[in-house]
């Protein structure tokens, strides 16, 4: 069907109300092409698009769509499978609630069980309720760190970790063959105000409300890896740390487990409770400087040193600390990953607690000093694609096996997780910990940030910049993999005055060395291509998961901080001029 068929059928759909009736008939020809020339791209990370009417877009017709597949699925997996059931989490966004609900509707409606949340969670307890009440799969309904307009549907396995390829190219096609009308839902009446606070309440045979038990045993969960309770009873009501949720659902989570450890804090109360608008922040995304404007404000108001905001689905934490002349600075998320592994590492050494078979994960985009650190330390770096989920495949390999003791896995994009109690980014135990680190770097009369300065000072200056390149309209996907095909097909001999001793195509799994030589890449196929410099820099190109972004990363590390930055902009500023 073209666009034209499908905006018909919706048009004259019996489901739609007369507001969304209205938006249809609203519509510019480009709108209607845009909006209904396919379905929503459902993939590894889910479905995420703009809140709107259309194929092509988050409403409940597609949540509900794309959950009659799951559920399919999850049939086809047998009666077992059908018994465990699938839990449901969503954030504070627009309509997160309601997807949630129907989530809940359809699943029950198909002999499914649904363990729905009794309030908003964040990603990481969602990953946890999965594994602790041995669901068969999750959903978590958010968009993460986007901009209000969007929403999101995130699929998780049995093991807690987003779904594996795999299984969701079963799942595709499930969806594929299930229309967007005349879908089966529960005949329960319920919406998310009247299911708070209730807790392992059954509304029918199949949609069962959780709530503060398993909230509870993820909290006991997470406090064991606590590192340094002699500094936080000492020095934790000394330390002044501002929080902020940005509107989103870290609020009780976090504030929760720095009361239990015993760890004052200060939340931003303008940012505090659920805004579907966001309406204090440009974008709800902590990795931005003015995302944390308030907290900044509220951190000098009071004179704290420390600013911690997570994202609305709280699997991203962001940092503000003051450098040496007292002003606040952003960290990366790679700084602040390097600042956890460390920490991490430190601690188990000097307790004695440091497996011997010890391993870090990280992404192939993520920064090479957290590797340094971990040699430091004895611990074994693995790298693996983009995407969480690939860190949870290991960690979940070696519980099997007992290969390595996981200690530490995180991501260049402000995410990491410490603990196995989930397999995806956890900004709450990330905050809890980087909280504790700050008391026990107190008690030694150093700030964050000078002992960030002392790792540089170790291991020397690594800086690493991305840039990311939107391509709107129906031909952005074209036009980005045009460009990606260009990418592929040339021969680098160095970029930006650095030679170039090897290139790895995660397409064709394969490393192709200056020489010409070729070898087999020991990882998945995955849209991205990477070009290994002379000293360890390094420059990467991939096309977004979730959006219509090319992003380019690059690397580099150097004796001076002004040396390493240049050369980072010299490598972005190369290949940009090729898109």
């Amino acid at each position: 069907m073209g666009y034209i068929d499908n905006y018909n059928e919706w048009l004259f759909s019996n489901e739609l109300d007369q507001h969304d009736k209205a938006r249809l008939l609203s519509l510019t020809e480009k709108e209607k092409e845009e909006m209904f020339f396919g379905p929503l791209a459902f993939g590894t990370a889910g479905m995420r698009g703009i809140i709107d009417v259309g194929t092509n877009r988050m409403n409940v017709h597609t949540v509900k769509r794309a959950t009659k597949g799951l559920a399919d699925y999850v049939i086809s997996l047998g009666k077992e499978a059908m018994e465990r059931g699938v839990v449901i989490s969503y954030d504070t966004r627009r309509f997160s609630s309601e997807f949630a609900v129907a989530v809940a509707k359809v699943l029950s409606a198909n002999g499914v069980k649904a363990w729905l949340f009794e309030d908003v969670r964040p990603v990481p307890i969602c990953s946890f309720a999965v594994r602790h009440l041995g669901a068969i799969c999750g959903v978590m309904i958010t968009a993460s760190h986007n901009p209000k307009e969007y929403n999101g549907y995130k699929v998780y396995g049995e093991d807690g970790a987003q779904m594996s390829p795999e299984a969701t190219d079963k799942v595709v096609k499930f969806i594929g063959s299930t229309p967007y009308f005349g879908i089966n839902e529960a005949k329960v009446s319920f919406d998310g105000n009247s299911i708070k606070g209730k807790n392992n309440v059954a509304l029918d045979d199949y949609i069962t409300i959780i709530g503060k038990d398993v909230d509870n045993k993820y909290f006991d969960a997470i406090e064991t890896q606590g590192l340094s309770p002699e500094a936080v009873k000492e020095y934790g009501d000394k330390v002044k740390i501002v929080y902020t949720p940005v509107h989103g659902s870290g609020y009780m989570p976090v504030t929760t487990i720095l009361d239990r450890m015993g760890i004052p804090v200060s939340v931003v109360h303008d940012q505090a409770l659920p805004d579907t608008e966001f309406g204090t922040v440009r974008v709800p995304n902590p990795e931005e400087a003015d995302t944390l404007s308030l907290g900044v404000e509220l951190a000098d108001q009071i004179g704290s040193d420390i600013v911690i905001g997570t994202d609305p689905d709280a699997d991203r934490m962001g940092i503000a600390v003051r450098d040496n002349e007292g002003k606040f600075t952003l960290l990366t998320g790679n700084q602040i990953g390097v600042l956890l592994a460390d920490y991490i590492m430190r601690r188990k050494t000097e307790k004695g607690t440091l497996p011997k078979n010890g391993a870090m994960v990280k992404t192939i985009v993520t920064t090479e000093l957290a590797t340094r650190v971990a040699d430091h330390y004895g611990v074994t770096t693995f790298d693996v694609l983009t995407g969480f989920k690939f860190i949870g495949e290991k960690m979940t390999t070696w519980e099997r096996t007992g290969e390595y003791t996981y200690v530490f896995g995180f991501e260049e994009s402000y995410g990491s997780l410490v603990g196995n109690h989930a397999r995806d980014k956890d900004a709450v135990v990330a905050s809890m910990l980087f909280a504790e680190m700050t008391c026990y770097y107190y008690g030694q009369g150093k700030t964050v940030y000078q002992v960030l300065q002392e790792i540089f000072a170790r291991h020397g200056y690594f800086i690493e910049k991305t840039i990311s390149i939107t391509f709107p309209g129906l031909d952005g996907m074209d036009k980005m993999a045009s460009i990606m095909k260009m990418m592929r097909e040339t021969t680098y001999k160095n970029v930006a005055g650095k030679r170039v001793l090897a290139v790895d195509d995660f397409v064709t799994r394969t490393r192709t060395d200056a020489d010409g030589t070729k070898s087999p890449l020991d990882l998945p196929k995955s849209n991205a291509l990477k070009i290994h410099l002379d000293g360890g820099d390094w420059i990467c190109v991939r096309p977004s998961g979730t959006e219509p972004k090319l992003k380019i990363y690059g690397a580099s590390s150097a004796p001076t901080l002004d040396d390493a930055k240049f050369k980072v902009e010299e490598y972005l500023d190369t290949f940009k001029s090729m898109c």
